[in-house]
């Protein structure tokens, strides 16, 4: 059974559950998000997995996942990219965030998110479990799709894309040549 970190709200590990259970019960846990974005500034998008336990069939960000005990952060954030987009990128931790929001499947994700900035101009090689469909797209392109499809979009990127907005289009924009 695959298990995900309880913390508090200062993240201070109070033990582990079942993946599953945490979600069903909303339990706050750890988790990682990455984006990763090209030279020219598009960020990369995975469709998820219609398979997924939740939110498949949706758009969201490169990768994301829950560190194992006794795993880094940023070593669940790179090992993940590599698993579901097979992209192997240096990554740089960047914001952080707590936040709660009710799914599908009866699902709730409780998570303080650690998000983390990649570069990569390597095609990704999706794993078909994990992953649909994939595109690069320009943030402002994004954010109009965003507002006219809110439905196809998985909750949290939404909320990365808010708590991070700064963040994120100040960094794309840096990338464009």
């Amino acid at each position: 059974m695959e298990k995900v970190i309880l913390v508090d709200k200062k993240d201070k590990q109070l033990g582990t559950i079942g993946k599953i259970e945490a979600h069903k019960k909303g339990l706050l846990h750890r988790a990682v998000s990455v984006l990763i974005f090209n030279s020219n500034g598009h960020i990369l998008l995975q469709k998820r997995a219609k398979n997924k336990y939740h939110s498949g069939g949706l758009w969201s960000n490169a990768a994301c996942t829950h560190p194992m005990p006794n795993e880094t952060i940023e070593d669940a954030a790179k090992k993940r990219l590599l698993f579901e987009m097979g992209i192997d990128a240096d990554l740089s931790k960047r914001t952080s965030f707590i936040y709660n929001a009710f799914l599908d499947n009866d699902m709730i994700e409780h998570e303080l998110d650690y998000i983390f900035f990649g570069i990569s101009d390597c095609k990704p090689v999706p794993n078909a479990d994990e992953v649909e469909d994939y595109k690069f797209i320009s943030y402002l392109n994004l954010i109009t799709e965003i507002e006219q499809y809110p439905e196809d979009y998985t909750v949290w990127f939404k909320i990365i894309l808010k708590e991070a907005e700064k963040e994120i289009f100040k960094f794309s924009n840096n990338l464009i040549k």
